[in-house]
């Protein structure tokens, strides 16, 4: 029986960088789609092309074997919190400029659906805690920067339609968080980090992805029992 291939394709968010291995969203994913596994009695092999530090750029120039040569259903796709980002030596230009970073996850998306996914699932990103110290070169934080990739990303999912999904992570942190920004900092490292996931913000991120998974595994399940009954 073939397998239900499900891939992560993203940056630190989904390698859990800074925490212990088995304690990432990713794993803990990968670790109850194994359990869903037995339950059905379908081989479900999950797989993690993330790289810390991984921009839409850089993903474009790794997709021809990460994703391509690997015959993935299920692929999620998380990037954005490189692209957004602003180093000093560029003098006020993003990594990955609005346009680009749109145009890349078109890409991204054009080609895992050529190569026969079934399912994109694309991420925004949480909110972050550096809101207040301007980026250099320029009149904005990094968080309003993170803010306008992420309407970025929602328009590309709304753009590229069916099948795929947007996982519109921001607005469950936002709605978790409220006007507590004490609960947001819990979600997330200690300052001077401030954006990579505390271990109560891997465990949203478990909550939130985990059962749109589940969800998409049955159906290819039930739509290939179908497909061997005719």
């Amino acid at each position: 029986m073939k397998p239900i291939r499900v891939t992560f394709f993203g940056d630190s968010i989904c390698v859990g960088q800074y925490i212990s291995i088995h304690s990432g969203w990713v794993v803990k994913i990968s670790e109850q789609l194994c359990q869903l596994s037995l339950e059905m009695q379908r081989p479900i092999v999950v797989s993690n092309s993330s790289a810390n530090g991984r921009t839409t750029r850089q993903a474009l120039e790794h997709i021809g074997y990460e994703i391509q040569s690997h015959q993935v259903d299920l692929l999620l796709v998380q990037f954005g919190m490189n692209d957004c980002n602003y180093w000093r030596n560029d003098r006020g230009l993003p990594r990955v400029g609005p346009e680009a970073f749109a145009a890349n996850l078109r890409e991204i998306i054009e080609r895992a659906y050529h190569f026969g996914t079934d399912t994109v699932f694309l991420n925004t990103n949480h909110p972050t805690s550096r809101d207040c110290e301007t980026i250099p070169y320029t009149d904005i934080t990094y968080e309003e920067s993170n803010r306008k990739y992420n309407d970025l990303i929602r328009e590309v999912a709304a753009t590229c339609g069916a099948p795929t999904q947007l996982n519109d992570v921001e607005k469950v942190f936002r709605e978790y968080v409220g006007d507590d920004k004490t609960r947001l900092v819990e979600l997330l490292l200690p300052e001077p980090d401030g954006l990579h996931l505390s271990q109560k913000g891997h465990d949203l991120y478990f909550e939130t992805i985990y059962p749109r998974l589940e969800t998409a595994v049955q159906r290819l399940t039930d739509k290939s029992d179908s497909e061997q009954r005719q």
